[in-house]
């Protein structure tokens, strides 16, 4: 076995854990993926970070690094033998905040809803917003380049950074921190590392971008008759609310019918055909001007949503509670789709257009094969990101598992179709490797694999996440 006696000496001994202390570590949220590590190395600084992958460049060891492990492609789970996990989770401090540029310095291992707080503490918004913001860290975040609920407005993990600070795959470390909003020197390498799931090396720090607290955010819930009513009262809120439209997310009824099942003190609070209604629309509208002014606007839109028949009915939340209340409707979701069992799940991209052709050809398709399977589809339709999953329904978890690749060709060949994505924000990991092969455009591929050659010529970047040939031979 590798002796570790130089990990030991750079992190200490507290830092480096073996055995049973990595079982934390290996498996991933979903349990859906786990495998074995050599070790868990825990560094305290980016200069640790730094003397760890130089000394796993001695040993020739692979690295994988993680962050809060929420990963939900397995990018952040064990896929090869052996491998040597960095664990960034001790990189947890805000550095900085500059209210007058609007940015904010954090490490890595800041869980989210941190970095949210503090920037709340000082009157400023920081608004990447997603389920597992409790849990998940900046660093795993940028790595997969997140979304979440407020991409509409304010754009992915990518758009809301403005420098980086980055250890190579050689032990070197980039001071990139910078906060500038034009930097036009040379090659965009924020946007590189953003996105490359620890495959060409470890963000350990990042300077974010900042916005001011919006004076009202109203929320409402909207009972629509058919996925094309929803994308029309989107181009509505689109024209209505422009800017100020903050989120738009779309539900089929069986997801929060899960819901309420799951969590019997959440209720869906429609009543008649509403209550039956197929979707529902989460929309949420920031303003800066003042409660009065933004309800006014919501009222207004929303009602011309009913008065074209695009709605069967409308919530608005009175307050904050109210609008907490229908935003955990929402985000409940994924927690009840892990109880009620493991399905074959899509983090898609597709052109708002073609939103409800794609979804209606694709479930045609899949009950043709498989008659009976579940269809739980509901995500971000303000910017096209749908989770479009299945499960068992009439079937056995083991049995539906069973057609995962049957059920991914018939989504992904749907996707080609209408020039969509099979990742929109939660990356490729190891879930997906295999199949980005066979979907990317072969050019696009080929200059991955160049610059993954580039930056990390002995392929010890998370080995066996994003790129198949990335697998050790």
């Amino acid at each position: 076995m590798m002796k570790l006696d130089g990990l030991v000496d750079i992190v200490g001994a507290d830092h480096v854990l073996v055995g049973e202390q990595t079982a934390p570590y290996v498996t991933d949220w979903r349990g859906r993926f786990s495998g074995k590590a050599l070790a868990v190395v825990r560094p305290g600084s980016t200069a640790e970070v730094a003397a760890v992958v130089r000394w796993a460049n001695e040993q020739r060891l692979p690295l994988l690094p993680q962050g809060g492990n929420t990963s939900l492609c397995g990018g952040a789970t064990p896929s090869v033998e052996p491998v040597l996990i960095l664990s960034l989770l001790r990189l947890n401090q805000i550095r900085s905040i500059d209210t007058a540029n609007d940015t904010i310095v954090v490490e890595a291992g800041c869980i989210l809803q941190q970095v949210q707080d503090y920037a709340a503490a000082h009157q400023r918004l920081f608004p990447l917003s997603l389920a597992a913001e409790g849990s998940c860290t900046i660093g795993g975040n940028l790595a997969t380049n997140a979304g979440g609920t407020q991409v509409l407005r304010y754009g992915n993990a990518r758009d809301l950074a403005l420098g980086l600070e980055v250890v190579t795959a050689d032990g070197q470390i980039w001071h990139g921190l910078r906060g500038l909003r034009k930097d036009n020197t040379g090659y965009d390498l924020c946007s590189l590392f953003i996105g490359s799931e620890g495959t060409l090396g470890i963000i350990t720090a990042a300077t974010l971008k900042l916005y001011p607290v919006p004076v009202a955010q109203n929320t409402a819930l909207v009972a629509v008759r058919s996925l094309e009513a929803a994308a029309q009262l989107l181009s509505l809120a689109r024209q209505g609310f422009d800017a100020g439209l903050t989120a738009f997310e779309v539900m089929a009824h069986n997801c929060l019918e899960a819901v309420v099942q799951c969590f019997p003190e959440q209720r869906l609070a429609f009543s008649g055909e509403a209550a039956q209604a197929p979707w529902f629309v989460l929309i949420e509208l920031s303003d800066n001007e003042s409660e009065l002014h933004a309800r006014q606007r919501l009222e207004e839109v929303l009602g011309q949503a009913l008065e074209q028949d695009l709605a069967l009915d409308v919530i608005i939340a009175e307050n904050t509670r109210q609008s907490q209340e229908l935003w955990h409707l929402r985000e409940s979701i994924p927690l009840a789709e892990k109880v009620l069992g493991k399905s074959v799940k899509h983090d898609i991209g597709v052109p708002v257009s073609e939103v409800a052709d794609f979804v209606t050809q694709t479930n045609a398709q899949i009950q043709a094969a498989y008659p009976g399977v579940e269809h739980v589809i509901f995500g971000h339709l303000g910017d096209g990101n749908l989770h479009y999953n299945v499960a068992k329904g009439r079937y056995t978890e083991a049995e539906v598992l069973s057609f995962e690749k049957a059920i991914y060709k018939i989504v992904f060949d749907q996707l080609q179709r209408v020039q969509g994505t099979l990742s929109a924000e939660h990356g490729i990991g190891q879930l997906k490797r295999d199949w980005l092969v066979l979907y990317q455009d072969p050019v696009e591929l080929a200059l991955m694999r160049q610059i993954k050659q580039a930056l990390d010529p002995l392929n010890l970047m998370n080995p066996g996440k994003l790129l198949a040939d990335s697998l050790p031979k």
